[in-house]
């Protein structure tokens, strides 16, 4: 066993309990699941996109018009198999990602959306990921008209030669011009994602990244470094000229030089990457410690449970055509590892209040991480005031280098898994 696996099975025994996570071939008894659940976000996955970028490790596919409209009959099918199960609990979260969710402006994605309203007692805001080249002035009118009030714009970088390595159809002009049509159109939040660490960028070019996003009058930033998953194509390129130990000071170095851009323009961190104007309701995916995930590769985390779907488009859609739920795996939790789970996304959140976690769990939250919360604090990672951890930007930081260690490498063996099979038998992460 290589040195990083055995350290990784180590911290995730002292965190979880557990050296391994086995996830099988399980549809857990849903009306069960839900027992408990007072409140969940919803995730809905369309995995659609006109192109690949070959750095991109979540679950797409090419899109074509007869598939799309399939998959929205199937989504449509999903929902109504879990609305008497969720019944009357508040959605407070709505999350759609992808793909490319606006490619299904002119098929189905309307009709999705409102069917979510119909199922389920909608109490959020919608968020949406988008792509630059579907935010032509008509689309924008039609997600304001399907009620999308918090919009992602995935602009990634604003040099014509980052843009051409990463495989984006457009120039920096031509996203500069999406993304001040974009602001103007009146959507509470917009939020634009960048890239940094990509092969030969400067801190130069980071630098003046952000800054013309905050001078575009974006809402809110989400700055995030080119992530190494093992089964998308650019992996030998990232890990040959931006990986290894110096990548570990470089990534701290762009991104402190962003973090001086964005509180310098009162700006505040909102999670890990993100940086919100100050007064504006942040962007964001699930923001709720309990989740259902909708669509090809949708997740579900239900108190004691995670389940996964499949992630072929085609086994999806056939498996609702027969009435059934489209789950591929999952995993029962045990205690110590719904606290291990709770514990990281709240940290990705940067702040939470201690009284959160008695209220989930009926335990102090010193009493099972007191001594971690102390040894970080002691580091300068965190604050604790007594009532609420906040991470400090070093720790936000660091909480990154861990996933990057840990976190990354158990999706990286689950998705890989998942990409290529569409039922797996068993994933030990």
């Amino acid at each position: 066993m290589r040195l990083t696996d055995h350290i990784r099975r180590q911290l995730r025994k002292r965190l979880t309990g557990e050296a391994d996570v086995v996830l099988v071939d399980r549809v857990p008894e849903i009306e069960r699941a839900f027992e408990g659940v007072e409140e969940l976000g919803l995730y809905l996955h369309l995995p659609f996109c006109r192109r690949i970028c070959p750095y991109c490790p979540y679950n797409k596919t090419l899109y074509r018009v007869g598939l799309a409209d399939g998959y929205a009959e199937a989504v449509i099918r999903e929902i109504d198999l879990y609305a008497s199960a969720v019944g009357d609990r508040p959605i407070t979260s709505f999350y759609v990602g992808g793909g490319t969710p606006t490619v299904m402006l002119d098929h189905g994605l309307d009709r999705i959306l409102r069917h979510v309203r119909a199922s389920f007692r909608m109490k959020c805001a919608v968020h949406m990921e988008s792509h630059p080249t579907d935010l032509t002035d008509e689309a924008l009118a039609a997600l304001l008209d399907m009620g999308v009030e918090h919009l992602s714009v995935g602009v990634e970088a604003l040099q014509d030669h980052h843009l051409r390595a990463l495989g984006r159809p457009y120039t920096a002009d031509e996203v500069r011009a999406t993304v001040a049509r974009t602001v103007a159109r009146g959507f509470r939040c917009v939020n634009v994602d960048m890239m940094f660490a990509l092969p030969e960028q400067t801190v130069d070019e980071v630098v003046h990244t952000g800054r013309a996003l905050v001078d575009a009058g974006v809402d809110q930033v989400a700055a995030y470094p080119l992530f190494d998953f093992p089964y998308t194509p650019w992996t030998r390129v990232t890990r040959s000229r931006t990986g290894g130990p110096a990548a570990v000071f470089t990534r701290r170095k762009m991104l402190k030089a962003l973090e001086h851009v964005f509180y310098g323009a009162g700006f505040r961190r909102t999670s890990v990457w993100a940086f919100t104007r100050a007064g504006v309701s942040p962007y964001c995916s699930v923001t709720v410690p309990l989740y259902l995930g909708i669509g090809a590769s949708g997740g579900s985390y239900l108190r004691d449970v995670f389940f996964l779907n499949t992630f072929d488009v085609g086994a999806y859609i056939e498996s609702l055509e027969r009435g059934r739920l489209p789950v591929a795996l999952s995993v029962k939790l045990s205690r110590k590892m719904q606290m291990a789970g709770w514990l990281y996304w709240r940290m990705y959140g940067v702040r939470f209040r201690k009284r959160a976690f008695l209220e989930r769990f009926g335990t102090a939250f010193d009493a099972i991480y007191g001594r971690e919360a102390r040894s970080l604090g002691r580091l300068g990672l965190l604050r604790d005031d007594g009532t609420e951890i906040t991470l400090t930007d070093a720790g936000a930081y660091w909480l990154h280098v861990v996933q990057d260690i840990f976190s990354l490498d158990a999706v990286g063996k689950l998705w890989g898994t998942a990409m290529t099979t569409p039922w797996p038998r068993r994933v030990v992460v």
